[in-house]
């Protein structure tokens, strides 16, 4: 890929830009050699990144697949969506990216994995719960319906497409079909017709079948002694020991798709009259923080790489602010032009970025940048919390079903770590006195935030020691 210069700012074209989303999932930030990693695992989007924008402190609204997905596709909060975890689907009349592009005339696809149409099917989506798009290659629940060379997808009309080869680039090649000629075939319209296309991809998550990461052939012998991450290897335990080969080879061959896609762009002229996102649903802390691999209120669940690249998203910026995924979807409609619905939450970046272009989009556009973000957890406990850039603060429901209520009305302190002096996160202050303080502090500011996000006004309570055992020796 040798992507052509241009000048940072906003695209001269009356053309309206294409918009890509390359969507992984479980991908941990400090894969990438823009956050450090130095196996050379990514260098397309490291590349990306040096001539886009990479939105450093990037952050899921809660680390499980469906909920994520849910904010992706509407800028909205998971509890907002009602899609507060696994299982559940987006309602039907939820206003979405889709939708928008659509209603400004772009040709709009999804290719890869869905998971919002609940559990009832696990292969073909009904058209009503597409979310909008036209053009559909897709399955509801792709680590159901495949293997590492064992694709299927669905059309929109349910019939099942076969696809020989690795499953990423399966879906890469997809891709460049629709790229290059499946929205002029499938819509009539001629090709100077803008897309918007969201690539959806599976790795580098776990086969769920066998709970391991296979990579392409060959590719985990590359990563035989891997790097290991400060956290994982601080934690001992987990399986990243035996993971962490795959996981890596999954991330290498996503990046090499990465790069097949944007040659395709390129080839057509067409790259520097495009918006690139490159985003991760979650991250991956391989069963140190818990049973499995996100869930928890840990960076290595919460932080995703983040990289945008286009007109008016160029320079080799490199943002240092809070970014919630509720951002991504009006920054997207604002790079385009297109208007951002009232519903959206979450605020366009193109104003941090020099040279962008556009207001603010959604809620609060004319406050300044937070300086923390929002998330919520699920399935594991009912959780709400807060990243700042000092400190990373949770409060749980205990008396809450983690898989049946969307919220609480009442929260206590959970976890409370001071990032400054504990990056990888090892020692939770929230029942040192010492903290009182700033426990405090956070305490209302997540209260705001909790509102802020549509919720109820819960009661947030000081941590509770658990009662100490009978010292006696009972006969």
């Amino acid at each position: 890929m040798t992507p052509s210069a241009s000048p940072s700012g906003p695209a001269t074209s009356t053309r309206r830009p294409n918009v890509l989303v390359f969507f992984t999932d479980q991908q941990r930030w400090d894969t990438t050699g823009l956050h450090g990693n130095p196996l050379g695992l990514t260098p397309v989007l490291d590349r990306l990144a040096a001539e886009g924008v990479s939105v450093d402190r990037s952050f899921t609204c809660q680390p499980v697949c469906a909920p994520s997905r849910a904010s992706l596709q509407t800028g909205q909060y998971p509890t907002t969506t009602g899609v507060f975890r696994n299982g559940l689907s987006l309602p039907r009349d939820t206003p979405s990216l889709a939708r928008s592009f659509r209603d400004a005339g772009y040709a709009t696809g999804y290719i890869g994995k869905w998971h919002l149409a609940g559990d009832h099917t696990s292969g073909p989506v009904p058209e009503e719960d597409r979310a909008g798009y036209d053009h559909w290659l897709a399955a509801n629940l792709l680590e159901f319906t495949s293997d590492a060379y064992e694709t299927t997808l669905y059309d929109g009309d349910g019939a099942p497409h076969r696809f020989e080869g690795y499953r990423a680039d399966a879906l890469g090649t997809a891709a460049i079909d629709f790229i290059d000629r499946d929205r002029d075939r499938d819509r009539g319209r001629d090709e100077d017709r803008p897309f918007f296309l969201f690539l959806s991809f599976l790795e580098p998550h776990h086969q769920n079948s066998r709970d391991d990461y296979p990579a392409p052939t060959g590719y985990s012998d590359r990563y035989a002694t891997p790097w290991v991450p400060s956290d994982l290897a601080a934690l001992g335990g987990g399986n990243w020991a035996e993971h962490l080969p795959g996981y890596y080879g999954m991330v290498r061959r996503l990046d090499e798709v990465l790069g097949r896609v944007v040659s395709a762009l390129e080839r057509r002229g067409e790259l520097d009259e495009t918006v690139i996102l490159f985003t991760s649903d979650h991250g991956c802390h391989f069963k140190t923080r818990n049973d499995e691999y996100k869930r928890s209120v840990h960076d290595a669940s919460l932080r995703v790489p983040t990289v945008l690249r286009g007109p008016g998203l160029r320079g080799g910026v490199r943002l240092p602010e809070l970014v919630s995924h509720v951002d991504l979807p009006p920054t997207l409609l604002r790079a385009a032009g297109v208007p951002v619905p009232k519903e959206m939450q979450g605020r366009s970046l193109l104003p941090l970025v020099p040279g962008g272009a556009g207001g603010h989009g959604g809620a609060g556009e004319d406050a300044e940048w937070p300086r923390e973000v929002l998330f919520q957890i699920s399935e594991s406990e009912v959780g709400r919390g807060l990243r700042t850039d000092r400190w990373k603060y949770a409060a749980t429901a205990p008396d809450a079903d983690a898989w049946n209520d969307p919220r609480a009305e009442r929260y206590q302190d959970a976890y409370l770590y001071d990032l400054r002096s504990d990056p990888d996160e090892l020692m939770n202050l929230v029942a040192d006195p010492a903290y009182g303080h700033v426990l405090e502090e956070l305490r209302q500011r997540l209260v705001r935030r909790i509102v802020d996000s549509g919720e109820p006004r819960p009661t947030v309570t000081a941590h509770e020691p658990a009662p100490k055992a009978d010292s006696e020796d009972t006969v």
